[in-house]
């Protein structure tokens, strides 16, 4: 089932009483978190950005580390603070080293597939650079990854990949294969076919988002907790040189010059034209407190992505900090009934699926026998389980850039649910359009513009899905 156009339903606003992740349950003594949730909002502000996810946070960042006066930026954020895909993730910081290429150069050409998988190893090599700059307190963990093939028909798939990309020119000096034996002693996996390794990590991907939040906030960004945008309309002060948009919100409306939207899976809510290419989908996580098998030394070195087709994959990562397990579910899964997959398109993160949750601790368990629940001591196991809403685009690239029929609104979001691997380019390259800079000054690849002539090849129904 292709869930990247199964929907076809726009998401409205994020749902008000979402359930409570792991990295949100270990970050509650953030200061910030319902920041200003009932104070009115300002009459203007030059500049509001409309999400403080790690999208919205990092290009109001980016804004003020270009010059921006952080008392001209408002944020809006429909609930807590980074409350979103965010802080909902499974904390993989893991570029696609190859495997995707087959399809982006289907959907965008040959040039633009090798740019694209060159730009997610660059978001690694930013993450890595920016935590270590910053001493930013995220347990950013830089290790490597292994794409575990459970079955022939994916370990296929991934050489055909590998070999592609490896012959229109894509680097992969970084990338070690192992096969049979090698491939089942390097991941510890009985039943892996195959394995591809290649550099990645992990991270807390809450306590990021909220120190960039704190940077710009402690400068002076105005953050509106419990305040969602409702509406973005023309101001009546817009005149024949400057457009100006009222940004509406139920503790009233703030008119801006420059309207931001990092709103993700939600921004068709906003932004209408967009409810045909950005899908909301219910991703699911889990978090596993192993055995001793998996402790101390015996941790996982790598994390990695347990694959038995290109889409029915469970992600894995073992965090440095306490050795918790997050694992990762799929969506598009033959293991599940119809109901769980309509659980999978939907916007609501208040609740998650027991069969979804049920299915991953059994595959998680095949792979590494030592976390069988008959062999687990009472506090290891299962420890918490959760839901978040990511935004899927029918090319699979998100939509960055100005709105061309907007006058002064732009865009950073639809992420695939691989935001990790691409907001740390994205993000600054939306800033440097917004202080003046050019496309080509974002490096970011061409395909992941908005233009009218990106939306309407997508009205023309040219789509492809990687994830």
């Amino acid at each position: 089932m292709d869930y990247s156009k199964a929907s076809g339903k726009a998401a409205g606003l994020p749902v008000p009483d979402p359930c409570v992740s792991f990295w949100q349950q270990t970050t509650r003594s953030f200061p910030y978190l319902s920041l200003n949730k009932d104070e009115p909002v300002p009459a203007e502000s030059k500049y509001v950005i409309i999400g403080s996810g790690i999208s919205g946070a990092l290009t109001t960042y980016e804004l003020i580390q270009g010059g921006v006066p952080p008392e001209d930026i408002v944020i809006f954020e429909a609930r807590e603070a980074a409350s979103g895909a965010s802080s909902r993730n499974a904390g993989h910081v893991r570029p696609d080293a190859f495997r995707g290429f087959q399809v982006y150069k289907q959907v965008h050409g040959q040039d633009q597939a090798l740019k694209i998988i060159a730009n997610e190893r660059l978001v690694f090599e930013r993450i890595d650079e920016f935590v270590k700059q910053h001493g930013v307190p995220c347990d950013f963990h830089p290790a490597t990854t292994f794409d575990v093939c459970l079955t022939q028909e994916f370990a296929d798939f991934n050489a055909r990949s590998y070999r592609e990309y490896r012959d229109a020119g894509g680097d992969v000096s970084h990338v070690r294969f192992y096969e049979g034996e090698a491939a089942r002693q390097v991941t510890r996996v009985e039943k892996a076919v195959a394995a591809y390794e290649w550099p990645a990590g992990s991270s807390h991907p809450a306590k990021l988002a909220q120190w960039l939040l704190a940077q710009s906030i402690e400068k002076g960004v105005r953050l509106f907790t419990h305040c969602p945008a409702t509406s973005v309309t023309k101001s009546a002060s817009s005149t024949a040189d400057q457009t100006l948009w009222d940004v509406s919100t139920p503790r009233g409306a703030t008119e801006a010059s420059v309207v931001v939207h990092c709103t993700n899976a939600f921004a068709p809510h906003l932004l209408p034209q967009l409810a045909r290419f950005v899908t909301p989908n219910r991703a699911q996580a889990h978090a596993f407190v192993p055995p001793p098998a998996l402790s101390a030394s015996s941790m996982l070195a790598a994390t990695m992505s347990l694959r038995h087709t290109l889409k029915h994959f469970y992600s894995v990562a073992q965090r440095r900090a306490d050795g918790v397990v997050i694992l990762g579910a799929p969506r598009s899964n033959p293991n599940v009934s119809v109901a769980a997959i309509e659980g999978v398109l939907s916007a609501d993160d208040s609740a998650f699926d027991e069969e979804v949750r049920d299915d991953a601790v059994v595959n998680f368990e095949a792979c590494f026998p030592a976390c069988e629940k008959g062999r687990l001591r009472h506090g290891e196991g299962l420890l918490h389980t959760w839901t978040g809403i990511i935004g899927m685009t029918t090319d699979s690239v998100p939509f960055v850039g100005k709105i061309e029929s907007l006058p002064g609104q732009w865009i950073c979001a639809g992420f695939n649910g691989h935001g990790m691997a691409r907001i740390f380019t994205c993000a600054p390259g939306v800033a440097k359009l917004i202080l003046g800079g050019s496309w080509e000054d974002t490096g970011l690849p061409e395909c992941f513009e908005i233009t009218e002539q990106r939306l309407d090849k997508l009205k023309q129904g040219v789509s492809g899905s990687v994830f």
